[in-house]
């Protein structure tokens, strides 16, 4: 078992700011990746926003993937993508994309798909949306994310000093840039559940960056005269373990959804698991070793001359001198 006492003590400390010029460097590789993805490739839309017919069958039998492509193509499509789910091979998800919106035309084409398939199949989902409300959809979606976006900024803009504010926000777009650029270099599933996994973690990544920053400024109240960089270091290594604790128990849990959600949350999952793991390197990193770059030894001065902290930090100095009962 790790012992925290020992891993708070000078000598034991990570030296995350002395580090931070190589995650610098890592970060904009990554960021650029990403970027230049989503130039070429862009994303892999969902029936959600691209419209068309999903279906999701199971067979008593092992699927002949080959056999099935060529007897869908018959049909003469526009587009259709097979995809084999599980590992017994008796599962399969077909997505046909169509430019009707007409209902009756597209019940003929999921009866079409049902005959083709044959009667031996058991049709687990079957989901059919048009390209105007798919468009609806998508524009929709990019509302939402800029509105929850911006009021995010305008809570932590208030929240804290605006050095403080301005690292979390550059770190808050490097997570959420890396994790759409995942989706699009490997070709991903983009849809709505993604959407809803990219607002969730820019809710989870702020609180874990809101909760460094409020130790570095207690820090700066405490400690007015020991080095920026070092008084970095102290704060991130007093909050390490609750910053993996929290991020370890919540990525079990995306890792027994992936396993079990199926392929309607898969998308999901993928999402916050891959931007946890992003968002708590951002976190010890890029947001707090920004704030090296800004005068914030006038955030604690102002703070422990006057008001409540004033006392309190006298307080906690005092009793940090006094030596541990036995």
């Amino acid at each position: 078992m790790i012992n925290l006492v020992k891993l708070m003590e000078p000598s034991k400390m990570i030296h995350f700011i002395a580090q931070s010029k190589y995650a610098f460097i890592a970060s904009l590789i990554l960021i650029a990746v990403s970027v230049g993805s989503l130039a070429m490739k862009g994303l892999n839309y969902g029936i959600d926003f691209r419209g068309g017919i999903l279906i999701e069958v199971e067979s008593s039998e092992v699927i002949d993937m080959a056999d099935m492509r060529s007897k869908i193509e018959q049909l003469n499509f526009d587009e259709v993508n097979l995809q084999s789910l599980g590992t017994a091979g008796t599962e399969m998800m077909l997505h046909v994309l169509v430019d009707t919106a007409d209902e009756q035309a597209q019940n003929k084409i999921v009866n079409q798909l049902k005959e083709t398939l044959g009667p031996n199949m058991e049709y687990r989902r079957i989901e059919v949306v048009g390209p105007k409300v798919g468009a609806e959809l998508f524009r929709k979606s990019i509302l939402a994310s800029i509105c929850a976006l911006l009021a995010i900024s305008i809570y932590i803009w208030f929240r804290f000093e605006w050095q403080f504010a301005l690292a979390c926000l550059i770190a808050l777009a490097h997570d959420l840039i890396l994790t759409v650029g995942l989706f699009s270099v490997f070709g991903l599933d983009f849809n709505m559940t993604v959407i809803a996994g990219l607002l969730s973690l820019a809710g989870y990544t702020t609180n874990d960056k809101v909760v460094n920053f409020d130790r570095v400024r207690e820090n700066l109240k405490l400690y007015r005269k020991m080095p920026i960089p070092e008084l970095l270091d102290k704060s991130m290594n007093e909050t390490l373990s609750r910053t993996i604790l929290t991020s370890i128990t919540t990525m079990l849990v995306l890792i027994i959804l992936l396993m079990m959600g199926g392929p309607t949350l898969s998308g999901f999952s993928i999402c916050l698991l891959f931007g946890i793991i992003v968002g708590t390197y951002s976190s010890l990193y890029i947001a707090v070793p920004l704030l090296q770059f800004f005068d914030i030894r006038n955030v604690g001065a102002k703070a422990g001359e006057s008001g409540p902290y004033a006392e309190a930090a006298k307080f906690e100095m005092q009793a940090k001198k006094l030596p541990l009962k036995k």
